[in-house]
């Protein structure tokens, strides 16, 4: 990350400040006010005040819900409490994209399995449309149990996936040897819930138990500490955002972060693109070489 200079860092800052207009920093958990339920005919739900949502799949659909801001750069925090049980072919999803053939996208994919079983977290990274840059964990504990935070750290320097404050993976900005990185384009955040037994559970090998349904995932105490797009032009942070919020802007993994980041990947990590000799027999991407993915 020290290859990204520091100007360049103020530079956005700098853009932000420039370009304050009617946004805000988005943090809270209202879902009412943050969050629009699209699809799902009723099967999404925000209740408690504002205070929970939830989303559930059964036979005959799945539901989701994004948000009403459009962010560039942030530091999004969400709480989940993943399907319990046997949710073998299910996947929730919890991702930031923006729109188009030529989108950026930044993607938890939670794929479900049979009871006593861990879920497989997917994760990826979409640049101007392409993807193919998958890494899966597993957990060192029950998602389903409780809630847990899992966070998006999305700043001009790098991309970090956490949960309860533990890196998973960094997808470091590597402009300098021709790796695109995410960061004109601004995005929504996105979540929903649907059946993909076709190929989510080893392969397709095991299909969805609709005895069980509804499956139901849930969401609470979500934060934004973000630049909200208020224009089809700019983004902008309130003075506010950048004297009280705006360290993530600037974030990086610390010493402590880095070895945390280095237990998981050692301990939990099951896929990595940057290893898959079957898919890359010309050589892999060149962020791979790096090793800061």
């Amino acid at each position: 990350m020290g290859s990204l200079s520091y100007f360049r860092v103020a530079d956005v800052v700098l853009f932000c400040l420039l370009l304050i207009s009617n946004s805000r920093v988005a943090y809270g958990s209202n879902y009412h006010e943050d969050f629009d339920i699209t699809w799902g005919d009723g099967r999404g739900k925000i209740v408690n005040n504002g205070e929970l949502l939830s989303l559930s799949l059964d036979k005959y659909s799945g539901s989701g819900f994004q948000s009403k801001r459009e962010y560039l750069f942030g530091k999004i925090d969400m709480q989940l409490k993943l399907v319990p049980g046997n949710s073998a072919g299910t996947v929730t999803a919890y991702y930031m994209s923006s729109q188009g053939s030529t989108h950026d996208e930044i993607d938890f994919e939670f794929l479900g399995n049979l009871s006593g079983e861990p879920y497989t977290i997917h994760t990826n990274v979409y640049i101007q449309g392409k993807g193919e840059r998958e890494q899966q964990f597993h957990l060192w504990f029950d998602p389903t149990a409780d809630f847990h935070t899992f966070s998006i750290l999305w700043n001009p320097q790098t991309i970090v996936f956490s949960v309860d404050g533990t890196p998973l993976r960094e997808f470091k900005n590597l402009e300098k040897i021709g790796v695109p990185f995410p960061k004109t384009q601004a995005m929504r955040l996105y979540s929903s819930i649907w059946n993909a037994d076709e190929w989510a559970t080893r392969g397709g090998l095991i299909k969805t138990d609709w005895t069980r349904a509804p499956f139901t995932a849930s969401y609470r105490n979500f934060n934004a500490h973000a630049c909200i797009k208020s224009s089809s032009r700019a983004s902008s942070c309130t003075s506010a955002t950048q004297s009280n919020h705006a360290s993530w802007l600037s974030q990086k993994l610390d010493p402590t972060l880095q070895r945390r980041l280095k237990w998981v990947q050692n301990n939990y990590m099951i896929y990595n693109y940057c290893t898959d000799t079957k898919r890359f027999p010309q050589g892999f991407p060149p962020e791979c070489n790096a090793k800061v993915t």
